[in-house]
């Protein structure tokens, strides 16, 4: 075998995938540029860590599901109260997380709960963190089918070993009981070790109505409520105010 396919082949098992793929261009640049030995492999090193860095990146953007308006420097803090741009500031700081606090961000539908949330989510993605953006009929689904399902297991894996994960819309609809029971028992196990950010648009006083089960809704909020900011949001709709049209405008 030649020195050049051994030594891709030896790249290959070691994943250096850089290097597997662009071994001759690395080559000839070094005879080129005659840098030293220990220069050389630096180069060839940090560009490997540099493109692992990037697919772990890019893997872990695409597994937490993101909308396609996530940026929070595009947020417009004209049309909603309740959060400055200094507390979006501490927010996007993610210190919170690093402490295993919740964010509970409650207001009505359009004032950008969904928005922050997202957008939090992805800053905790650009830092290195597992952060996963969820639907609560993503999660039920997910706890019903976990024991049928090596998808769903492989879901419920990854929230359990999550930095953060954020349920979008919670209590939105009735829940029945068995999957509130299932649902109680994620947000345990998560419990002081995984950070949750929760929108709503009902105040938690009133998911005891949705779960229709007070003593197991009283649980869920102890658990979620013991280390947690409420956010209350307030305002007009942006998405009302923002709303398009698909007829030209008439002279």
């Amino acid at each position: 075998m030649k020195q050049s396919e051994l030594l891709k082949s030896y790249a290959t098992r070691l994943r250096l995938y850089n290097l597997t793929a662009n071994l001759e261009q690395i080559v000839h640049k070094a005879q080129e540029n005659q840098p030293t030995y220990l220069d050389f492999i630096l180069q060839v090193l940090q560009t490997e860590v540099i493109n692992r860095d990037k697919r772990d990146y890019e893997r872990r953007l695409s597994a937490a599901h993101l909308p396609a308006r996530h940026d929070l420097d595009s947020f417009d803090f004209h049309f909603c109260s309740g959060l400055t741009p200094g507390r979006m500031k501490e927010l996007r700081e993610l210190i919170w997380m690093e402490q295993s606090y919740n964010v509970i961000l409650m207001g009505p539908s359009g004032t950008g709960k969904t928005f922050i949330a997202s957008g939090l989510i992805y800053e905790a993605v650009k830092q290195g963190y597992k952060a996963y953006m969820l639907t609560m009929e993503d999660i039920i689904t997910t706890i019903k089918m976990k024991e049928v399902s090596p998808t769903a297991m492989s879901a419920y894996n990854r929230i359990v070993r999550a930095n953060l994960i954020a349920i979008d819309d919670i209590m939105l609809f009735p829940v029945k009981k068995e999957d509130a029971t299932g649902f109680f028992n994620l947000i345990n196990t998560l419990h002081e070790k995984t950070s949750i950010i929760i929108t709503t648009n009902k105040a938690p006083t009133e998911w005891a109505q949705t779960l229709d089960d007070e003593v197991l809704a009283t649980a869920l909020l102890d658990r979620l409520l013991y280390r947690c900011e409420v956010i209350k949001l307030a305002g007009t709709s942006y998405r009302l105010e923002n709303r398009k049209t698909i007829f030209k405008q008439e002279l």
